[in-house]
């Protein structure tokens, strides 16, 4: 009986961690739209690092994401200052990772992709 729980345990760890991407640097599209307002989308240099960590740079904007079980930690940088934080419930969406800040009535959209090379 124990060891049945342990391993539908590590299954279900297994299954929340399959949607993340390997480690490694991928192209991005991160839409942020605030209240009722429509997306405001744009390009991001996505970098999956270990343990299911995500740096999203937009300009000189990085949004340091930790996935948990179902929560994510986001801290927000401008260079070495610590601008925002929050955590907030997300999902993926096949390669779409969707997040909120409900005190801010904001949801965030990461979609990612193979860095494209160029020819």
């Amino acid at each position: 009986m124990k060891r049945c729980a342990v391993s539908m345990l590590a299954l279900a760890a297994t299954a929340v961690q399959a949607d993340t991407p390997a480690p490694g640097r991928y192209d991005g599209q991160f839409c942020v739209s605030v209240a009722a307002a429509a997306a405001d989308c744009g390009p991001a240099q996505v970098d999956v690092l270990r343990n299911r960590r995500l740096n999203v740079r937009i300009s000189d904007i990085v949004y340091r994401l930790t996935l948990n079980s179902s929560q994510v930690d986001v801290v927000l940088m401008h260079g070495t200052m610590q601008i925002d934080g929050f955590v907030g419930h997300y999902e993926w969406a096949d390669t779409a990772l969707q997040f909120d800040d409900l005190d801010k009535r904001t949801r965030y959209e990461l979609r990612i992709a193979p860095v494209k090379t160029a020819r």
